[in-house]
């Protein structure tokens, strides 16, 4: 299950709070529904590990990324298999990237969907890839679980290549796309042997999560029109 902290409560506002001071000093304080979020995703990350699965707490926009890390944190003290998205086209995700590639973690890599400004992202699509694939080597080369969120034939090529040059076996990484694109390409990665997983929206916003979904790459529109052919 993915679930983004926003629906738990992360963006209602309070006056600012922040989580126990730890062993690297004083904990950074946050606006808005912090602690509501956290405590409001726990007993969902309970259940999930009752029955054999996980959660993977999504990406918003910059400015709820702080915040959505350090609830990660704290959740992975009890539930180590919670997972976490980062988004190719902030600056500031290979230095996350690095934080986060060790022993037990799990993170999916996206290029990103949020309209965000030219000072904290990429804003060409070729930038954007580049930096896909300097942080997919660095999730490659650590020792984490990567999760490659792409439906681009070329980003799932090179993190194919990525994976071997790593020295990964078929199991230690997966592929995650969205229901109705690139069907095929679900069963031909399967059929290889890959781990694939897909993605599917649900709930009452699930529109305008698909729409955002399509507009990060327009080929992925064409996509979705031709599965919709293809099963007429």
């Amino acid at each position: 299950m993915s679930v983004k902290l926003s629906m738990f409560g992360q963006a209602l506002p309070s006056p600012a709070t922040a989580l126990n001071d730890g062993p690297s000093g004083p904990a950074p304080a946050f606006q808005g529904g912090h602690e509501l979020a956290l405590a409001n995703v726990r007993p969902v990350v309970e259940a999930a590990a009752a029955i054999g699965t996980t959660v993977t707490l999504d990406a918003e926009d910059h400015t709820t990324l702080d915040s959505m890390f350090a609830i990660h944190e704290e959740l992975r003290k009890d539930f180590p298999q919670t997972g976490c998205v980062i988004q190719a086209y902030l600056f500031r995700t290979e230095a996350d990237a690095r934080r986060l590639a060790e022993a037990g973690s799990r993170v999916r890599l996206v290029k990103g969907a949020y309209k965000e400004p030219a000072e904290v992202a990429y804003q060409q699509k070729h930038e954007i890839d580049k930096a896909y694939v300097r942080v997919l080597r660095t999730l490659m080369e650590g020792e984490g679980y990567p999760m490659i969120g792409s439906h681009d034939p070329r980003l799932i090529s090179i993190a194919q290549e990525l994976a071997h040059q790593a020295g990964r076996k078929l199991d230690e990484y997966e592929f995650q796309m969205l229901y109705g694109i690139r069907g095929d390409e679900h069963l031909r990665l399967a059929a290889e042997g890959h781990r694939m997983r897909v993605y599917t929206a649900y709930g009452t916003d699930w529109y305008g999560y698909f729409m955002r979904r399509l507009a990060e790459k327009p080929a992925n529109l064409r996509f979705f029109l031709r599965s919709m052919v293809s099963k007429g």
